[in-house]
């Protein structure tokens, strides 16, 4: 019985001396933390992150008016639906049970999911949906990017691509974007392919140049691209190309398993405060994105419009002609006034001006918000109402009269 008990006593001690060793540890790796803490301010941040630049939010309308004290500013730099939201929409949210507001939402937005994948003719399972393309565009890079890997882009191009690249490590390397036409120089971003590439980025159409790249194109830049690097097409802007059968890049996903496209409920369905998108994802890598996914991304409410819009097609009709009438009289307006400007088939236009900053204030000052150093020396402009649009050209003829230096 004394020999178990001095047993005991034994172990109890070795185990006691064992934890002393490891609480040592810990303490020494605690001062080594505080060291660090310390030297980053207080705060412990990821390389890639320190590095960034602050980011600076951009307000309301509602207060930026008040500030500049203007009655009333129209943001026409965000590229939102002049026109709206259809009527369904409010019908369908009226209708929304408030008692649902307790639970957490479809987490697999199934009857928007269905209806999507039958109009669209694509496996409801190659569908994955996120809060806005924003999200979309972190969640692909955080599940296919790393430090040490290269991000492929256009540019100027969409800056979000860029910035979650960053974010999660990678290295954002530009290819050409054609001077003269503003056209994605597909021959430039297949020579600018390393072994480093991981993500290529084609919006179409380009966002802030408003071009389109055929489908067929865009086909045969696939036939360039290794199998093991995703080729992301962004079609936020897909639903406004006019005279163009089946412009959608949807067609090449089952000859592609490296290809992956992207839509939003935000511009053409006027949900950007709903923030809805998804995307059409190749069936070898869908569960893996769907683990990196946060789960309920996606509020019921947010559901339940982005499904009413969807449905009625006679509203998002109505938006195609208004804002196809608009881009049309912009563009005769700036052939008219010989003002560099690109072919867009989007919801707005590029265009250049001698003095951006200049005209943006002088805009600013007279109600209009517009993206005045996006690209350096351009102006991007969304359309607005048929009443917006006329006074916003003749704002524009004053100030060129103004200005001597109008680009040829």
């Amino acid at each position: 019985m004394l020999g178990q008990q001095q047993q005991a006593n034994t172990l109890i001690r070795r185990l006691s001396y064992e934890y002393l060793c490891i609480i040592y540890l810990l303490f020494k790796q605690l001062r080594v933390h505080s060291k660090a803490i310390k030297k980053a301010g207080g705060v412990m941040l990821r390389k890639s992150v320190a590095k960034l630049p602050d980011y600076v939010s951009d307000s309301t309308p509602e207060r930026l008016a008040k500030a500049a004290g203007l009655a009333k500013l129209t943001r026409l730099s965000f590229n939102e639906n002049p026109v709206g939201t259809s009527p369904k929409v409010k019908e369908a949210l009226a209708n929304w049970a408030f008692s649902q507001g307790r639970n957490y939402p479809d987490p697999d937005a199934l009857p928007l999911r269905t209806a999507v994948a039958e109009r669209l003719h694509v496996n409801p399972d190659q569908l994955l949906f996120s809060s806005g393309l924003d999200e979309m565009i972190a969640l692909i890079c955080r599940t296919f990017l790393e430090v040490g890997d290269e991000s492929l882009q256009p540019w100027p191009t969409y800056p979000e691509y860029q910035l979650q690249a960053a974010i999660a490590g990678a290295t954002t390397v530009n290819a050409a974007v054609t001077p003269a036409t503003g056209l994605i120089d597909l021959d430039d971003l297949a020579a600018h392919i390393t072994a480093k590439t991981k993500v290529i980025w084609l919006c179409n159409p380009n966002n802030p140049t408003g071009t389109y790249l055929p489908i067929s194109q865009i086909a045969q830049f696939m036939k360039r691209v290794p199998t093991d690097v995703l080729v992301v097409v962004d079609e936020a802007y897909i639903d406004f190309v006019a005279d163009v059968p089946n412009p959608s890049a949807l067609s090449l996903v089952t000859q592609f398993n490296n290809l992956l496209v992207m839509r939003t409920f935000s511009k053409l369905y006027g949900l950007a405060n709903f923030r809805v998108g998804f995307s059409i994802v190749p069936q070898r890598i869908i569960a893996k994105m769907q683990n990196v996914r946060l789960p309920y991304n996606i509020s019921g409410i947010s559901q339940t419009a982005a499904l009413a819009a969807w449905q009625d097609q006679a509203f998002t009709q109505t938006v195609k002609q208004q804002l196809l009438t608009a881009r049309q009289q912009w563009s005769a307006f700036f052939e008219a006034n010989r003002i560099q400007h690109y072919a867009s088939q989007t919801n707005f236009m590029l265009y250049q001006v001698a003095d951006p900053q200049a005209l943006g204030a002088f805009l600013k000052q007279h109600g209009y918000l517009v993206r005045d150093s996006m690209v350096p020396g351009w102006i991007r402009q969304s359309f607005g109402t048929p009443a917006q649009d006329a006074e916003m050209r003749q704002l524009l003829l004053t100030f060129l009269k103004t200005d001597t230096e109008v680009p040829n």
